[in-house]
């Protein structure tokens, strides 16, 4: 029995062969009697275009057009063919810069908007890939958020670090345009990504036009990754650093993005990344993980030098009431034009917007918010919003100078003056210099967040006292060796 199915299964498999060779054979014949009537079609043509061309010289030119259309027909149909691939990756490539900033969504939404994306393999691809990193993001503990500012950077070591009076205080509040980029880099390789601080709160706007704030638990990152908010504090350039190395204002390039203007000692003037604002553009342009969805940071402004190295403030315009340092500048620019300034001041705060900056007060005079009366707190925030706020439009936080707050730890209410009347000025957001870790308190009506100097003091001091930075980078590696020691507290 078991021969007889060996025997009937090798004649099965002689008549599949058969079958098969027969197939073939089949298709063989069908191509070539496919090829015999085509070649039997071109020689009718040929015979009728060269009896066409016996009848009428014509033909041969019509010929040659009606070539020459097919084939631009080809040509047309294939360079669309290519466009329409280009716009797809051209929309890849959106997409990926979107999802290197956590935006996956958006991401996902940008692939989905173009039309036939289902069948292209590498949008249907990419999307799959997008939906899976989300689903592995895990919430951010807000609560332990830490906040880091900086000073303008030094530029001029030479010009900083000259032993005269205005050396202590650049030395303890300062940091170098060295030190700011190896701890940038640093930060990033540790796994920090800069988000705004509005991102830590979900805020719902009331009837009333008031905010009420809770914790915001879907603020989502990869789990290697560890959120930081930023600020730069008095990116005014002050008259007392005009003679110190630092840039005359920020401009705007010809690409629209702000930048800064270097007079050199020659004369000559430069444009380039000298300062906090630019060369963090710079560097997150081409690291675009390095921050939750195109966040940059918070610039803390007074007013009474002008903004971002404009002379904006009424004094310049009106001369009166002025410092020495304000006098001598004005005689120095005796074709000065506050107009001017204010355009050009303007133009400067909607680039800085553009590229993800955000705006804070810090008050006008850079007052010290704990110390001065409500009196004075209020004339000195009357003049911000009449010569700051226009220029660089609304803004809901104040970034309180010389870390000054205007209570203790303890909550603030409706009790405490100053923050009754910063509150019903607008202000939700609330920030003082505390130096620790991190120190966040979130309540309905308000934000409010300690900061953390990267100043030449704290590194000093983290490097040789408590560590109290290592947290966020290695200080012994960003420590400028150019830097006077010690590093003393100056007031």
């Amino acid at each position: 029995m078991g021969n007889m199915n060996e025997e009937e299964l090798r004649q099965r498999r002689r008549k599949r062969q058969e079958l098969q060779r027969k197939k073939r054979l089949k298709q063989v014949m069908m191509i070539r009697t496919g090829l015999g009537i085509i070649l039997a079609l071109l020689l009718i043509l040929v015979i009728t275009l060269v009896v066409r061309g016996i009848k009428s010289g014509k033909s041969s030119g019509n010929d040659a057009e009606a070539q020459q259309t097919a084939s631009q027909n080809e040509e047309g149909s294939n360079s669309g063919e290519g466009s329409s691939q280009s716009a797809n990756q051209d929309i890849l490539d959106q997409a990926a810069v979107l999802a290197a900033g956590y935006d996956y969504d958006g991401a996902i939404s940008l692939i989905q908007s173009t039309a036939g994306y289902e069948s292209d393999i590498a949008m249907t691809d990419a999307i799959s890939e997008y939906e899976t990193t989300k689903a592995s993001c895990v919430p951010v503990d807000v609560t332990t958020v830490p906040h880091i500012f900086y000073h303008s950077l030094i530029t001029n070591n030479d010009k900083v670090f000259d032993g005269d009076y205005k050396q202590e205080d650049y030395n303890c509040w300062y940091t170098t345009v060295s030190e700011f980029d190896k701890i940038t880099q640093q930060m990033y390789d540790n796994g920090y990504v800069i988000v705004r601080l509005r991102d830590l709160v979900k805020e719902t706007k009331n009837e009333d036009g008031s905010s009420t704030f809770e914790v915001n638990d879907q603020l989502m990152l990869p789990p290697n990754k560890k959120a930081v908010v930023l600020s730069v504090d008095d990116l005014s350039y002050y008259h007392f650093g005009e003679a110190d190395g630092f840039p005359d204002k920020i401009v705007v390039d010809e690409n629209g993005l702000p930048k800064c203007q270097m007079t050199q000692d020659d004369g000559t003037v430069e444009i380039g990344d000298f300062d906090v604002v630019p060369r963090l553009n710079t560097f997150l342009t081409e690291h675009p993980d390095g921050c939750y969805k195109g966040a940059r940071g918070l610039i803390a402004l007074t007013g009474y030098n002008g903004i971002l190295g404009y002379r904006t403030d009424i004094a310049y315009k009106t001369k009166e009431k002025l410092d020495l340092d304000q006098q001598e500048w004005l005689d120095a620019h005796p074709d000065f034009n506050w107009d001017t300034d204010v355009a050009e001041a303007t133009k400067a705060a909607e680039a800085i917007k553009n590229s993800g900056w955000e705006f804070a007060s810090h008050t006008w005079g850079h007052a010290r918010a704990g110390s001065r009366s409500l009196e004075s707190l209020m004339e000195d925030n009357d003049k911000w919003m009449t010569y700051v706020s226009p220029l660089i439009g609304p803004t809901d936080t104040i970034i309180f100078a010389h870390g000054e707050d205007i209570a203790g730890s303890e909550d603030y209410s409706m009790d405490n003056g100053k923050y009754a009347y910063f509150h019903g000025q607008g202000f939700n957001f609330y920030c003082n210099v505390d130096s620790t870790q991190y120190w966040n308190q979130y309540r309905s009506d308000y934000v409010r967040q300690g900061r953390r100097d990267l100043d030449g003091y704290q590194l000093y001091k983290s490097m040789t006292v408590d560590g109290n930075l290592e947290d966020l980078f290695h200080v012994e590696d960003v420590f400028d060796p150019v830097r006077p020691t010690p590093v003393t507290l100056s007031e």
